[in-house]
């Protein structure tokens, strides 16, 4: 476990009475139950921003904090623990790391300061498939003009600014679209996990290129990449916890399950991985802060183990509990939704350990 800044220690306090008093599980069911369209509870976003986790990463003279990605790792992983749907992996990680990387002044001046207060939302549309493909970018840009469809973009109906991923004349990077241009057309997309996306279709939508080209791209996926897994890390980590509450207290045969031989090897090998995933994902988001340029594989190994991970204790979530663990009653079935669609996320396990494979020479 990475060692806390005494200011880090106090953010991730913050956030775990926060989302325990404001935002349980129970939240986010009702949030489902309503259908909201955005995919989030738009009052408990504003409260997020007023506490300045929008503002994390963003440099102060934008009304940022400047705390670094371990530091909102730690915000995510206590959200990830309830369930907590927001935008603040694809605002204030995602679109927020894109125009601090790769936006010119006057870009960073206009939007990262209402990123940071939460007053303007933030995508990235990067794929434009069933998977995460980011070396296959059809759409095009031209005369300042962009042109094709992106899919599963997270926050995609709620996003103000949407950066996209694009080919122009100098090959591949980033582009800045306005929400409200009339060239952008967006489809609501109803997932599993109840969390906000969309399809969205760009036709000769007015758009400003940021800097960096295919490298700028790279680089605020693993950004993204590092933050959907340290969410992962909190709902795998709560979803454990519940399920060795549930083996302490029930009986079955005259006996507390929990003492049957089987289910704590289970239960082993569960807090093992755990432990594991906690340090592939705190090893890439402080590589991320550090610069390191081992940053790719690292973030790729965290987001390849904590998939793993996340998938078989949301398995195990269900099958321990039994009858109960199968019925929308429980919760169970969330944390379960929640583990596919976040494994999907800016690429599968598969793509992941392919991606360090070739990282690593293979």
């Amino acid at each position: 476990m990475a060692v806390l800044t005494e200011e880090q220690s106090m953010l991730r306090d913050a956030a775990k009475s926060w989302v325990q008093e404001k935002s349980p599980v129970t939240a986010f069911r009702k949030m489902r139950d309503s259908g909201a369209e955005l995919g989030y509870d738009a009052a408990a976003w504003n409260e997020m921003a007023e506490m300045g986790w929008a503002g994390v990463i963003i440099p102060e003279e934008y009304g940022g904090s400047n705390f670094g990605y371990l530091s909102l790792g730690l915000i995510l992983e206590e959200l990830g623990r309830t369930l907590t749907a927001s935008p603040l992996l694809a605002s204030g990680l995602a679109a927020a790391s894109a125009l601090i990387l790769g936006g010119t002044d006057a870009q960073k001046s206009e939007w990262l300061p209402k990123i940071a207060e939460g007053t303007v939302i933030g995508a990235l549309a990067i794929d434009e498939g069933a998977h995460h493909a980011p070396d296959r970018i059809a759409t095009t840009f031209k005369d300042g003009k962009i042109t094709g469809k992106k899919t599963f973009v997270l926050e995609g109906m709620a996003a103000g600014i949407i950066i996209v991923g694009g080919v122009g004349p100098d090959g591949a990077g980033l582009y800045l679209v306005r929400g409200d241009d009339k060239g952008v057309k967006r489809t609501r997309l109803s997932l599993a996990d109840s969390r906000g996306a969309a399809n969205i279709e760009f036709n000769g939508a007015a758009a400003e290129p940021l800097s960096g080209g295919a490298a700028l791209i790279e680089k605020v996926l693993d950004r993204a990449r590092a933050g959907v897994a340290a969410e992962m890390l909190g709902s795998a980590l709560q979803a454990f916890e519940t399920t060795l509450d549930y083996l302490k207290v029930r009986v079955q045969f005259g006996q507390v399950i929990g003492s049957f031989q089987a289910l704590q090897h289970r239960a082993a090998k569960m807090f093992t991985d755990l432990e594991l995933s906690r340090s592939a994902v705190e090893a890439a988001l402080a590589a991320i802060d550090a610069d390191s340029p081992d940053t790719p594989e690292l973030v790729s190994l965290a987001k390849a183990k904590m998939g793993d991970t996340f998938h078989l204790v949301s398995n195990e979530m269900v099958q321990m509990h039994g009858g109960i663990g199968m019925t929308d009653a429980h919760d169970a079935g969330f944390y379960l939704k929640r583990a596919r669609a976040a494994e999907a996320a800016f690429g599968n396990q598969a793509f992941h350990r392919d991606r360090y494979a070739r990282i690593q020479g293979y």
